[in-house]
């Protein structure tokens, strides 16, 4: 029962009570005053007996009643204090919450709130008290501009608004029992800043990425706006257009910038074709491409294409110079593809059959005859696509009708591999020479009669096969001509291969560099085998490179034996060590033979011999033994590599060393290159005048052998060009490095590098790039490495000299370039510097920087 039922309750029994004693009151008084009935007194009195019972159980009742309420009101003051102790905790509460907090009615009027979110509408001048609606209270805060951003927010992010003072808070609300809201303003300013200034940091990071990119591509690259502005463009593009970047920094037009330079900048919106060729006042071919994107932009890309551009015109050049000469040879000539369709005719071929110059070509072989003379081609034409030469004589008619004999050539037309692609036709018509053994046949039978005539008829055959062979002769002079003309663009193949050997392989060198950095970090296994499968790519990328430039060498008569005495036992123990690191994955077992004579030979160009011949025994040899040994004969030493792999047919070992010529009789896994390793063998060993031997049994093993001089031992050179020593590691730990090379990349795939081995490196373009960061001439460093080629046609021979020459102790120095020349490598040898050339093994760049410091 409630204090407001009780209290009521007691009122009513104290009015009840009141008016009990008012009547007990009452009735004693009018017995006293009585006095006519004897009984009535004690009637009376009997009757107040009976009333002052009533009146003491009713005064019980009242008491217990007032008992009860006490114990309530006791009950409830104990309550009230514990309700008032928790609303005070309630407020002390959410006072001490950091966030703004509020309590809403059903229907979104405050109910409570702490101070946070009385400061949070601080200033606002809007009604924010007990009673007001906050959703009104929003409506005019975003009506007056007090919140200037606000997102809805959705299942999985809370409501975010932005006021007009730059602070941002986050919405946080949950539903009372009641209908009511509890609602958090979170504060995220700091979040919100830090999260914008990441990125910020991210768009500028990403835009110097995508600049530098763009600014290493060969193409130049232009972007161009809706109003015709120059955006971006990279460095090729400021080359090409002979545009300073301080000018195309300014945001000019591409009105006014062209009247700066001759290149075309104007985009081309209503070509057809997606690109179209300028050439330059200097004699530059470009491409030109433009690329129009979905906002009305337009990216140009201008490709130099000089160098394609003239080896076509060469193309059409030989091409030229080959229809004058077949169209001119009295034989008619003609190409016929496995498919049976015309892939080339002279003029002398659809002039006898009748047809336009270039109408048989893709025109299958049987459209050109009647079905009777296709049948009889075609036994011939089997043979000739089953790789048989056939010649034979048949009988057909001309454009003009005419009965003739014709003596055919079928010669096949092998690929490569050995496949049969198609065949040449070479035809003459012996119509003339049949006449003629039929009249000479009929001259024989009638001799005594007609011999003067047949004497005339002889004569003139005779002039006609004199006319015929200065036909031939002078054909053969043009093809002598265009063969001459043939081999001077491989030259200059050759010798432009050669040059670019070092633009090749410094870019090679920087990414083997940053992957051999990779490869002593902890990876994942997935990672890690991706980055095995990316340094074996790059190793075979440098064979490849190295393959082609010493053909190209070697064909361009540029390499030169530097012969000299050295102990054979060097170079053969320091090549099976190498060999035995990798016989256990050729599952190969290598076998050596020492041999301690002295031969005279370039030891540089005789281990590139050997090399190949041990890498085709491991590659051709399963699950077998090599073994490398000498055999002395005579003043010479045979040098020998012995197998029991596959062997190759003796039909098949003059094929070996031809240029691009692979044998299939492996199966083995190891198989790989252009096979061209044996014919960089043969080309060597001309060069060094050693002589190579091969015997080999097939399905038994092979021996291969160099013939290399003896030499003496007064002639004994001092210098070895291996170090061999134990690789104390430690020496490197804290040793101080100095790099100077004009690639960034180089350096920073060495820094990475060096640092993984504790070495303390400082990079730098130039020298004075360098002494901007150490003094040369005081400061100690351990070890000093250059590259030859720097900027403003500096080269670091000459740096290096210069460094040493400044400083009271020199330095040790080690030279690493891409150039390969003879005289550089003297020059080095020389001034006592170690040459290591590009692209660097990490280990080889190891042991060298051990072989300094000691």
């Amino acid at each position: 029962m409630s204090n407001k039922a009780l209290e009521e309750q007691l009122a009513q029994l104290k009015q009840q009570n009141s008016k009990l004693k008012k009547i007990n009151d009452a009735l004693m008084q009018r017995v006293e005053d009585s006095g006519e009935n004897q009984y009535a007194p004690y009637t009376a009195f009997e009757h107040s007996v009976h009333l002052a019972e009533q009146v003491r159980e009713k005064t019980h009742t009242l008491n217990e009643t007032l008992a009860k309420l006490e114990r309530s009101n006791h009950a409830l003051k104990q309550a009230n204090a514990q309700a008032n102790l928790f609303k005070q905790r309630f407020v002390d509460a959410i006072e001490s919450i950091t966030e703004a907090f509020v309590l809403l009615d059903s229907k979104g009027r405050i109910i409570l709130q702490n101070s946070n979110f009385a400061n949070f509408w601080d200033n606002s001048g809007l009604p924010v008290k007990k009673g007001a609606n906050l959703k009104d209270l929003k409506e005019l805060a975003k009506t007056r501009g007090l919140i200037r951003r606000a997102s809805p927010g959705d299942a999985f992010a809370s409501p975010v608004y932005q006021l007009a003072d730059e602070r941002w808070f986050q919405l946080n609300e949950h539903r009372t029992s009641e209908g009511g809201w509890v609602m958090l303003y979170t504060d995220i300013t700091a979040v919100k800043t830090a999260e914008s200034a990441r990125y910020e940091r991210g768009m500028a990071q990403k835009s110097l990425l995508l600049q530098n990119l763009i600014d290493n591509l060969s193409q130049g690259v232009v972007l161009i706006s809706n109003q015709n502005k120059i955006e971006v463009w990279n460095r090729r593009f400021s080359q090409i257009s002979s545009l300073s970047s301080n000018l195309l920094q300014l945001t000019p037009s591409t009105d006014n910038m062209q009247k700066l330079t001759e290149l075309d900048l104007a985009p081309k919106l209503n070509t057809n074709n997606d690109y179209y060729i300028q050439t330059l006042t200097d004699g530059t071919v470009l491409e030109i491409r433009d690329h129009r994107l979905n906002n009305g932009k337009i990216i140009k890309t201008y490709s130099d294409i000089t160098a394609r551009h003239r080896y076509a015109e060469s193309l059409i050049k030989s091409e030229s110079w080959l229809r004058l000469i077949t169209d001119n040879v009295p034989a008619m000539i003609a190409y016929v593809g496995k498919d049976l369709k015309y892939q080339f005719t002279n003029q002398v071929y659809v002039d006898w059959y009748g047809w336009p110059q270039g109408a048989l070509n893709g025109l299958e072989l049987e459209q050109n005859r009647v079905q009777s003379e296709f049948i009889k081609l075609k036994p011939y034409v089997d043979r000739a696509l089953n790789g048989e030469s056939v010649i034979f004589e048949i009988k057909e008619k001309n454009k003009d009708n005419e009965l003739s004999y014709l003596l055919k050539s079928y010669v096949p037309n092998r690929d490569a591999k050995g496949d049969v692609q198609g065949f040449f036709v070479l035809i003459r018509d012996v119509t003339e020479r049949r006449k003629n053994a039929l009249a000479l046949q009929k001259a024989h039978d009638e001799l005594e009669i007609r011999v003067q005539e047949r004497t005339f008829q002889l004569q003139g055959l005779n002039n006609k096969l004199q006319t015929e062979v200065e036909d031939r002769r002078q054909a053969q002079t043009n093809l002598q001509k265009a063969k001459s003309e043939a081999e001077f663009a491989n030259s200059s193949k050759t010798k432009f291969l050669a040059a670019v050997s070092h633009d090749l392989l410094q870019p090679l060198n920087a990414a083997q560099l940053f992957t051999s950095s990779l490869m002593d970090s902890p990876l994942e296994g997935k990672t890690k085998k991706l980055l095995h499968s990316v340094c074996n790519s790059l190793d075979d990328l440098e064979n490849l490179i190295c393959t082609l430039v010493d053909i190209s060498k070697l064909d361009a008569g540029v390499v030169k034996a530097d012969k000299s005495s050295f102990k054979l036992s060097e170079l053969l123990d320091n090549l099976v060590s190498e060999y035995q690191h990798v016989s256990g994955q050729f599952q190969v077992e290598l076998r050596h033979v020492r041999s301690d004579v002295i031969v005279h030979s370039d030891s540089v160009l005789l281990v590139r011999i050997l090399r190949n011949f041990l890498s085709n025994a491991f590659r051709y040899t399963d699950n077998g033994k090599v073994l490398l040994g000498c055999r002395r004969k005579g003043n010479h030493v045979l040098i020998e590599v012995w197998d029991n792999g596959t062997g190759i047919a003796k039909g098949q070992i003059q094929e070996i060393f031809k240029e691009f010529k692979r044998l299939s009789s492996s199966h083995t896994a190891f198989r790989n290159g252009l096979g061209l390793g044996l014919a960089i063998v043969d080309k060597i060993s001309k060069v060094l005048e050693h002589p190579i031997m091969v015997d080999s049994t097939l399905g038994k093993g092979s021996v291969f052998s160099v013939k290399v001089p003896l030499g003496k031992i007064s002639n004994l050179s001092h210098a070895s060009d291996q170090y061999n020593y134990n690789l104390d590691t430690t020496l490197l730990t804290n040793s101080k490095i100095w790099l100077i090379d004009n690639d960034a990349s180089i350096c920073a795939g060495m820094s990475q590098l060096l640092e993984r081995w504790g070495c303390v490196v400082i990079t730098a373009a130039s020298l004075h790039h360098l002494e901007q960061q150490v003094s040369v001439t005081s400061d100690k460093a351990d070890i000093l490495i250059v590259d030859y080629h720097l900027d403003d046609d500096v080269n670091g021979l000459s740096l290096a000299k210069e460094i040493n020459a400044s400083r009271s102790e020199p330095l040790p120095i080690m030279m690493i370039t891409a150039n390969y020349s003879k005289e550089l490598k003297n020059e080095v040898k020389e001034s006592g510097i170690l040459l290591l050339n590009k692209p660097v093994k990490p280990m080889k760049l190891k042991t060298s920087m051990l072989y300094l410091l000691k």
